[in-house]
């Protein structure tokens, strides 16, 4: 910024899901900026926290999109990518076992399995990965990881030293675990475990009472399958079903510390990924945002994440989203000097929905003529 005047614009959202993916956000916006300032200089790093839209992200950024055919939640196969720059190589575990993954209408609290993960994990070493950042979030299994294990080469087996069924529900049957056939590849790479929770594996804040019910888990069967994760956390190596991040994602977090991966917040992870800090200091001002700035953003998403790195380098930050549910003393506290709302222009969530793109140019528009004066 040169004497008040805005040089350019670096525009990092996420995605506002069930409407627009973070690129598209960040095109709308980057065009209603265009549009109300012609020659302003924008450019745009859609962003991620780990969860749905983390591959997306990355490939928007420069990433190579590899696609593999691997096991869905069910056992269907279903095509997922990865993506991958150079050695490093980031896996989304909802491509792969995410609730988006499941037939329309199904919830499978019980049997739904982490094994395609464990094929993606696989795909990334195949693609000669040295560091493999795994992001987890959306998932749609409650397994502990198992699934994905076995994947990679691990088996677990009841009293008759056959292979337990699919899901937490198989695990009820476990009796040992024989990490031995694990892939030899994982001992030589950095695999980085990015997430926003920070649950154990078991208990009352672990992976089957806080996130179970959200996968369509009963009281019944969150106690089941609590039961069945530290059954597996007892034929496992012990140390690490209480660390931080272990009942991320039903377990996976749990199943990937086990593999020696390092956790960390998603939004930090990816942040550097993407190449955030060398774009922020080509820009004065920042436009994040994503479908709902709530208290929900203020516990590591990627808007608060973009928003703490800005504030750190002395930039501006504001936010565009589809809800507002913050107060501005928040918003100020998460280092957003404004966000802009969609219902600013039509209070219809639906209609915000609908027409998300063009309302963010309009919003965008307001940006400009508040943050952008003298261009």
């Amino acid at each position: 910024m040169v004497d008040g005047v805005v040089r350019g614009v670096l525009v990092a959202p996420d995605k506002f899901k069930g409407s627009l993916t973070a690129a598209e956000v960040a095109a709308h916006v980057a065009a209603g900026l265009r549009g109300a300032v012609p020659g302003v200089e924008v450019e745009t790093l859609p962003v991620a926290d780990g969860g749905d839209g983390t591959v997306a992200a990355a490939l928007a950024a420069g990433f190579d999109r590899r696609e593999a055919k691997v096991a869905g939640p069910l056992g269907h196969t279903v095509t997922a990518a990865i993506a991958v720059r150079g050695d490093t190589a980031v896996v989304e575990m909802a491509e792969a076992s995410g609730l988006s993954r499941l037939p329309a209408g199904t919830l499978a609290p019980l049997t739904a399995s982490t094994h395609g993960t464990g094929e993606l994990l696989r795909a990334a070493l195949d693609a000669g990965a040295r560091r493999i950042v795994l992001g987890v979030g959306g998932s749609a299994t409650t397994d502990g990881g198992a699934g994905m294990l076995t994947a990679l080469g691990a088996r677990f087996l009841d009293e008759r030293g056959e292979p337990v069924g699919p899901g937490g529900d198989g695990l009820a049957d476990l009796a040992e675990a024989d990490l031995s056939g694990l892939d030899p590849r994982l001992a030589t790479v950095e695999l980085i475990l990015a997430g926003d929770v920070d649950n154990p594996l078991t208990g009352p804040h672990g992976a089957a009472a806080v996130y179970g019910p959200q996968k369509g888990a009963s009281p019944a069967d969150v106690a089941l399958l609590d039961t069945a994760l530290a059954r597996l956390a007892a034929v496992l190596p012990p140390g690490f079903a209480d660390r931080p991040g272990a009942g991320a994602a039903g377990g996976v977090g749990y199943a990937a510390l086990l593999l020696g991966a390092r956790f960390r917040p998603g939004i930090e992870v990816m942040l550097d990924v993407l190449g955030f800090a060398e774009a922020l200091a080509r820009a004065d001002l920042v436009v994040t945002g994503e479908g709902a700035l709530d208290e929900q953003t203020l516990r590591g998403k990627a808007p608060a994440g973009v928003a703490a790195a800005a504030r750190a380098a002395g930039k501006e930050v504001v936010a565009v989203c589809g809800r507002l549910a913050l107060p501005p003393e928040a918003l100020h506290r998460a280092g957003i000097t404004t966000a802009y709302p969609l219902t600013d222009l039509n209070p219809d969530p639906a209609a915000c929905i609908a027409q998300a793109g063009p309302l963010l140019e309009r919003l965008a528009s307001r940006i400009a003529e508040r943050h952008l004066s003298g261009t």
